[in-house]
């Protein structure tokens, strides 16, 4: 989606108008988790108020609902990209950002915010393994990460999904992992 036709995004007034107009050019529901990729080619300046309102607010909707959509932040310059930072450091989150062609091909596909150490090696692993499951991962590293139980998995999993970095998918009653993009992520 086209984040907007002027090229410097301002205000949280401004921010809060754009995103009521993401919610209303979503596309009927996904059948299965996919990236939805707004747009900032063209855009000169983008405020972290703005993209609080707009950008984080939409994330933080479409997964409180949990959307099969997930926000991916694409063509954002230098500027945009550090005002994003900002917001994302200040909210304690992390949202997945690239380039995309006008093919839909994406690269420099990177996280913009922290993930605390043990999120951070979850997500490599999903990265890793590109499908994932908490039990394959208690198989796997239960023993040098001294996890005595899927739990701890579940709860990393469900986490890093809650925060729309990899997509959660159901397989009867269960749920297995894959990346947003498919492309290496490089950490900020």
């Amino acid at each position: 989606m086209q984040i907007s036709d002027s090229v410097v995004l301002a205000g949280t007034v401004n921010g809060k108008i754009a995103f009521a107009e993401m919610i209303k050019s979503i596309p009927e529901a996904a059948t299965v988790p996919q990236p939805l990729f707004i747009d900032f080619g063209g855009i000169d300046v983008a405020t972290a108020s703005y993209l609080r309102e707009s950008v984080f607010a939409l994330k933080s909707y479409l997964r409180t609902k949990s959307s099969s959509y997930y926000p991916v932040v694409a063509n954002a310059n230098a500027n945009v990209w550090d005002e994003l930072s900002v917001i994302a450091n200040a909210k304690n989150d992390v949202i997945v950002t690239c380039e995309l062609s006008d093919d839909d091909a994406t690269t420099n596909v990177e996280l913009v915010g922290k993930l605390d150490p043990k999120q951070r090696m979850t997500f490599e692993l999903v990265l890793k393994f590109d499908e994932v499951d908490a039990n394959s991962l208690m198989e796997e590293f239960g023993e040098s990460e001294k996890t005595k139980s899927t739990t701890a998995w579940n709860n990393r999993l469900a986490s890093l999904a809650s925060r729309g970095i990899i997509r959660e998918f159901t397989k009867g009653r269960s749920k297995y992992y894959r990346p947003l993009l498919m492309e290496r992520v490089h950490g900020n």
